[in-house]
């Protein structure tokens, strides 16, 4: 009841309350406090991110990290170094949170010192889709991507809006995959998710691929693609058109809120004026086959390049 509760106060219309949240997350992460979960790039953004809030369980947390000026940073926050073989053999929870290109080559190192039943948690889709990560039969794999708060999220307190990314303040939502011998462990895997990226609304659970479909290609490929463009118009509206810049974010800002609202919530149609010139946006912006992004082939050929790899494994 707990878990339906807070799902239905937190979907677009409203904050968490902190006490519920406090109370969900105990009921996800009950018996957890024997349970060891090892972070491998403690220091690294994301490492940093999900540490944060692991310390604050009853998990008991190993970190490691490669780089000197990492570790120092790790021991400055009052944080236990382990060597990374060690944490990977203690760990019932392992989570790569390293960059994407050199996931096949940690994993590598560490699956094979994993003990049975373990559960391998890697941050995004790319590499397990790419099939570059090491496997083991008896070893779980998971792969969790936060979906950050909502753009219609309700905040109402200094530190939900600072909180743009998530995992600190605002409530976010989370994508994630499981793939294993033993559907048994996937309550675990789900309630470390649900503690390194909290506070969290709910868990979807997915294939690989299709994770791989949400992350990169919608989210990256499309959406920020889109942000990055409106960006760039900004900047030719004030640079080379002459708009006061203040003008120009602000009426930006604004109707970027109004048509995500109205595409998205179907809050408000558009006027007749604004529709043709969206279709004359169209035209003049967006290419006619620009949908063959979900296509297999398309989605191989994004990862191949953001992995620097020649190719997928199958």
């Amino acid at each position: 009841m707990a878990g339906r509760r807070i799902r239905d106060h937190c979907r677009d219309r409203g904050p968490v309350d902190p006490a519920l949240h406090q109370h969900t997350s105990e009921e996800q992460v009950m018996g957890t406090e024997n349970k060891t979960v090892a972070v491998i790039g403690a220091a690294g953004k994301m490492g940093q991110r999900v540490s944060n809030n692991l310390v604050k369980s009853d998990f008991r947390v190993l970190f490691s990290e490669n780089s000197p000026q990492g570790q120092e940073l790790i021991r400055g926050l009052g944080r236990e170094l382990t060597d990374s073989d060690e944490a990977a053999k203690q760990a019932d929870v392992l989570i790569l949170a390293v960059p994407d290109v050199v996931l096949g080559k940690v994993s590598e190192l560490l699956v094979p010192l994993m003990k049975p039943g373990a559960v391998l948690l890697t941050l995004d889709p790319a590499a397990a889709y790419a099939g570059l990560l090491t496997r083991r039969d008896d070893v779980h794999n998971a792969v969790a991507h936060p979906c950050h708060p909502s753009v219609f999220l309700e905040r109402t307190t200094k530190e939900e809006y600072a909180d743009t990314f998530g995992g600190i303040a605002a409530p976010q939502e989370v994508v994630a995959a499981f793939e294993g011998p033993d559907a048994s462990v996937q309550p675990l895997a789900e309630a470390v998710i649900r503690t390194m990226y909290a506070p969290v609304v709910d868990v979807h659970w997915v294939t690989v691929k299709q994770l791989a479909v949400l992350e990169p290609t919608l989210v990256e490929t499309i959406a920020c693609m889109v942000g990055a463009l409106l960006t760039e118009a900004l900047h030719e509206t004030v640079h080379t058109v002459g708009v006061p810049e203040a003008a120009a974010r602000a009426m930006l800002l604004g109707h970027t809120q109004v048509a995500l609202a109205n595409t998205l919530k179907g809050d408000n149609p558009f006027s007749d004026a604004c529709l043709i010139a969206m279709d004359y946006g169209r035209e003049s912006i967006v290419k006619d086959d620009w949908k063959k992004v979900f296509e297999d082939d398309e989605l191989d050929k994004v990862i191949t390049r953001m992995l620097r790899i020649k190719e997928i494994k199958r």
